[in-house]
């Protein structure tokens, strides 16, 4: 009998250590050209993160937290808020690190974004050439013009600020600006541009005829000069996304994570489906622009920043988008280092298994307020958290 239980511990011992092996040995496949399959790109957004700013900073520490965490998407990475004028600065300083992070790991995406955001500094930018020939305008030697951009009879002028407006998309001018600074994204090594709040910018074009004309042209420039001939489009879709004949207009949905509030226990959050207009179980499906059906499109969600509100630090049942006052990365900041690391395995987890289609995209950098580093004097200490949460998947 003595034997008897000796074997069955040997073989349950092989049998472990063979699983773990297998396992540790499991190839996660990041490849793609031209399209991308629907198991490749979760396999992307599973390690997605938020690293805002990425670009701008050109930090050691940022490359470092790279290949110590194992990110494989790189959300916000090169952006503007208005300051349109700063282009060529933004390329010039980008361009080169990005090479330097595609030699630490060639499968790595990085996101640009282009938000729904026009300033009058945009008169100081030529149009080149290849942009009048792209949307056949007779070449001439201008540039951008803010109020061409802009919605007629004064909707959403001045909307962010004095001189910050909303564009409209039904302007030609609208579209040559977003295709220009896309082309500048993607020349440099750019692999997937975030649009911001899309249907903001579409209001009197139920259809998105011309955002679908848009997106037509980023896609097209995409498939001749871009590194792995496609770039991966995504917006805030409140609506839980864009369909058009069947036809999705974003490779992937993303949203803010919308945390409630918990009424009697400062200052804790959790998720709930069906708060607010939170986006869990709500993403739309239909054919995707790399060709396969799904009936919802995978998604991210993230910890947005979109301004204080005026009760910063209280508790409004009516409130549904700040949370005990504060945006949502604000609100995270501010919160104890040790409830921050919980609060993220527990969001994480939460995504994945509310929505099968859901992934939790975790803070790595939110632009310039905020970094998971383990280092010294600005890391707020996330980064061997989002370290094991990704580990943790690769053991499943």
């Amino acid at each position: 009998m003595k034997r008897f239980y000796i074997l069955i511990f040997v073989i349950a011992t092989f049998h472990n250590s063979f699983s773990q092996e297998k396992k540790a040995s499991k190839k996660v496949d990041y490849q793609f050209d031209g399209k991308i399959s629907r198991e490749v790109l979760e396999n992307y957004l599973a390690r997605s993160s938020t690293f805002g700013s990425l670009l701008h900073l050109t930090l050691e520490d940022d490359l470092r937290m790279i290949k110590n965490t194992g990110v494989k998407f790189a959300g916000r990475a090169i952006w503007m808020w208005g300051g349109e004028s700063k282009i060529d600065e933004l390329v010039r300083k980008g361009e080169p690190f990005a090479k330097k992070i595609h030699d630490i790991d060639p499968d790595i995406i990085l996101q640009g974004a282009i938000f729904e955001v026009v300033t009058k500094d945009i008169n100081n930018v030529a149009i080149p050439e290849s942009v009048f020939e792209e949307f056949g305008v007779p070449k001439k030697t201008r540039n951008f013009s803010y109020k061409a951009m802009l919605y007629p009879f004064g909707h959403r002028h001045n909307h962010w600020s004095k001189d910050s407006s909303v564009p409209d998309m039904s302007r030609m001018e609208t579209r040559m600006w977003f295709f220009y600074v896309a082309k500048r994204w993607i020349d440099m090594g750019i692999e997937a541009i975030h649009f911001g709040q899309v249907e903001i910018m579409d209001d009197w074009d139920r259809s998105h005829r011309h955002w679908r004309d848009l997106m037509k042209r980023i896609r097209d420039y995409a498939k001749k000069n871009a590194r792995r001939h496609i770039v991966l489009s995504d917006a805030h879709v409140p609506s839980g996304g864009i369909v058009h004949s069947g036809n999705l207009m974003f490779d992937l949905h993303s949203f803010p994570s919308r945390p409630k509030s918990v009424k009697g226990k400062p200052y804790k959050a959790i998720l709930e489906k069906g708060f607010s207009d939170s986006i869990y179980g709500r993403s739309k499906g239909g054919v995707t622009p790399s060709g396969w059906k799904c009936e919802a499109l995978p998604y991210i969600v993230e910890i947005d920043n979109f301004g204080v509100s005026d009760h910063p630090g209280q508790y409004r049942e009516s409130n549904k988008i700040h949370v005990w006052g504060w945006d949502e990365i604000n609100w995270f900041i501010k919160q104890p280092e040790d409830y921050r690391n919980e609060w993220l395995e527990y969001a994480y987890n939460w995504v994945r298994k509310t929505d099968i289609n859901g992934y939790f995209q975790l803070p790595l950098r939110r632009f310039e307020h905020y970094s998971a580093s383990m280092n010294a004097p600005k890391g707020m200490r996330q980064e061997e958290t989002i370290k094991k949460i990704w580990g943790n998947i690769d053991m499943r």
